[in-house]
């Protein structure tokens, strides 16, 4: 073990060499306090790039293109352009990442073929609660200045290592010294409401003192039955210049969803006679009685000071509570619908509360160090997370004590809505108990061989562990110390291109049970990528080409072969050799005044050892463009745009439940969805916006992987909004 981690320390010792360090000069931009030097100076054109550093692949504070992965970042104008109000939508628009909808709580994301289960809070790793059943995938972006999508493995400072993406949530900062801010009122299909607020202040004379408030409401009916959405979220931020050199934030958020009518879980697939239904999209599993409230509250401060040779230390907290409350209705599809009668299926009435809390830390010490006359850049870093969950349910009074699990027969789905609110029992059962620890030390460093040459080298020493029981028994899995190396290389060929090349390790505990009970092994393997990062047109326009290869054992994959039984509904398998490879190509800028482009196509193939795909009920090519122009010449008042999301088709398979021998797919074809905005100014301060979501009404599925099950995405729908800026 020792052996494993000599190159993380032959790394920390070398560059934290004394004689190594030299001063630089100092600056603060959007009030981030950085060195001028670790800066590559770029322009950026347009609303949708950033000349931010980044510190989500590498913890170096690298610009987009000295980052040695495909990146993606969704900023403030581009959410507001496009209307992107939730973490879901804003995946659902970024370039090489797909979403799954369970239900109205709960998605998945996925990238390059596998699973997203972990962001991050402005560079700070935190966890999912189980399922997202807290709400986090329909979290509100109106406290986040831009969304970052880091895509590929970036195991040196998330989790364990995951080879599909790291999404890096960043707040709304209180950079303003003078009073700012907007009002935005909205209303639009399914008779939504919302109203937004965003005001910041300096709040003394100096402005060394600032602070920035966030308030947002929305209610709206839904194209699901009984379906209603409420949010309430809040945001407080207070920046404090200590000193020239040191700024500490601290800040608060509180989002509330009180969604009414919420579905756990999909509308049945088969009917009696073997066929697929073809149902309305307004078809839902739920009652108006059926709720599904979450409350996710974050109390966070950080610190950032530079010392007099340039160097920068950085500490930051995160403290997040969610909290979750349920009366739901879970629809069995296993069971088959009466062709005639639309009787047959079973429903299980389900009470619960829960909660989960996790106090994150990490410190990070990065800075500059000369080396045979040339400059370089060094990171060290510890983060430590602990989060603790239960979950308590209550059963129905007239429960069936025989049965393990709450039934109650559904008379006809075809009429569904005849089964009122039960009353619960004051006994309650914990169905939950676990603990979860995460603990990573990490090291990397940049060496410039010459100007045009660079080398990246670091890793990470990894703990994760979770203890305790949940629905599927005892929980008891993790591994402690594993080494997770990072290496990337960039070199320029011209001042407008650059190529560049990054490797590193997965390793990944699993939840997973096989269909014997026991946990799947880790998920391990390598991650490859290569790629171009190209300007045009005077630094206007940015692309980027990329080619990966992920190689994985292990894969948990559903077994459709299982039956389930009352103990465990689902059961998976670890699938060997899995190989994902694929490219991506991405365009940013605005090549002309008042043309504002951000699109993007990616693909990949995964297969494990023996040629099946894997995750094959996710696409796997995808096209995503928006796009917005300002008629600065003309009518300078008036701006238009859009944009369209493609996906090819996905599907799952398995054994049709009625005729023998026969194997079906439940499939989705390939699909375009199409969106449009414009806005016009009135004034310098006043602006209305319209816009449409899926213009063309097209139907389709957003989940098909359970194959006895699914769920449709969202129809066409228009919003109208009127937003005064100060």
């Amino acid at each position: 073990m020792k052996l494993k981690h000599l190159p993380l320390s032959a790394a920390i010792l070398f560059a934290l060499n004394p004689l190594n360090a030299m001063a630089a000069e100092q600056t603060t931009q959007g009030n981030e306090q950085t060195s001028k030097d670790d800066i590559e100076v770029i322009t950026v054109s347009g609303k949708y790039s950033v000349s931010q550093t980044l510190d989500t692949a590498t913890g170096l504070g690298l610009t987009l293109r000295e980052t040695p992965q495909s990146v993606t970042i969704l900023t403030s104008d581009r959410m507001f352009d496009q209307n992107i109000n939730t973490v879901t939508d804003a995946v659902n628009n970024a370039v090489g990442v797909v979403t799954e909808e369970t239900d109205n709580v709960r998605n998945s994301f996925f990238s390059r073929g596998f699973s997203v289960d972990s962001y991050q809070l402005d560079g700070v790793p935190t966890s999912w609660s189980l399922g997202g059943d807290s709400g986090e995938t329909v979290a509100d972006v109106a406290l986040y200045d831009r969304i970052e999508f880091v895509r590929g493995a970036t195991g040196l400072l998330t989790s364990v290592g995951n080879p599909s993406v790291s999404i890096n949530l960043v707040r709304k900062h209180a950079g303003s010294k003078k009073l700012k801010g907007y009002v935005n009122l909205a209303t639009g299909s399914w008779d939504k409401k919302s109203i937004t607020v965003d005001v910041a202040n300096g709040l003394n004379e100096s402005g060394s003192v600032r602070g920035r408030v966030v308030a947002k409401y929305l209610n709206a009916d839904s194209y699901v039955d009984n379906y209603e959405d409420n949010k309430k979220i809040f945001y407080g931020v207070l920046e404090t210049d200590i000193t020239s050199s040191t700024l500490l934030r601290v800040g608060a958020s509180y989002q509330n969803n009180d969604p009414r009518g919420a579905t756990w879980g999909m509308i049945p697939t088969y009917l009696s006679d073997g066929s697929q239904a073809d149902w309305d999209i307004s078809t839902t599993t739920a009652l108006d009685w059926n709720t599904w409230e979450s409350t996710n509250t974050n109390y966070f401060a950080s610190l950032n000071h530079i010392f007099d040779n340039g160097w920068q230390l950085i500490a930051n907290y995160n403290k997040i509570k969610y909290e979750k409350s349920t009366k739901l209705l879970y629809i069995n599809p296993y069971s088959l619908i009466d062709i005639e009668t639309g009787a047959g299926l079973g429903a299980q009435r389900y009470n619960s509360y829960g909660e989960s809390k996790q106090d994150s830390f990490d410190i990070q010490l990065k800075g500059e160090y000369e080396l045979f006359s040339q400059t370089h850049e060094f990171v060290v870093g510890a983060l430590y997370s602990d989060q603790s969950a239960f979950t308590y349910t209550r059963d129905p009074v007239d429960k069936d004590p025989e049965l393990q699990w709450d039934s109650v027969p559904v008379d006809n789905f075809f009429e569904f809505g005849g089964i009122p609110e039960p009353e619960w029992t004051e006994a309650e059962t914990q169905t939950q108990d676990m603990e979860t620890e995460q603990k990573g030390y990490y090291a990397a460093t940049r060496i410039s061989v010459n100007d045009d040459l660079k080398f990246i080298a670091g890793g990470r020493i990894a703990t994760w562990l979770r203890t305790g029981f949940d629905w599927s028994g005892n929980v008891d899995y993790g591994d402690e110390n594993e080494f997770i190396p990072y290496a990337g290389a960039l070199y320029d060929i011209t001042e407008q291109h650059r190529v560049y090349a990054s490797y590193t390790e997965i390793f990944k505990p699993q939840n997973r049970l096989t269909k014997n009970g026991d946990f799947i092994d880790p998920l391990v393997g390598e991650s490859y990528e290569l790629g171009l990062k190209s300007s045009f047109l005077d630094d206007r326009l940015h692309t980027t080409f990329a080619i990966f290869n992920i190689q994985q054992d292990n894969l948990a994959q559903i077994d459709t072969s299982f039956v389930p039984t009352a103990e465990q509904q689902t059961a998976y398998y670890g699938a060997q050799g899995t190989e994902s490879k694929g490219f991506e190509f991405e365009i940013v800028g605005q090549p002309i005044d008042g043309l504002n482009i951000s699109a993007g196509y990616s693909q990949f193939d995964a297969k494990d050892a023996n040629g099946n795909e894997v995750n094959a009920d996710i696409s796997d090519k995808q096209f995503k463009l928006f796009t917005t122009y300002q008629f600065v010449n003309t009518l300078p008042e008036l701006s238009i745009g859009g944009g369209v999301n493609w996906q090819n088709e996905y599907s799952s398979s398995g054994a049709n439940p009625v005729i023998a021998d026969q194997t079906d797919k439940l499939e989705q074809e390939a699909f375009a969805l199409v969106n449009l905005m414009a806005r016009y100014k009135f004034s310098d301060n006043l602006s209305a916006q319209f816009n449409a979501e899926n213009l063309t009404d097209e139907k389709y599925k957003s989940n098909v992987g359970s194959f006895r099950a699914y769920r449709y995405g969202k129809p066409r729908n228009f919003t109208i909004s009127l937003n005064y800026n100060f």
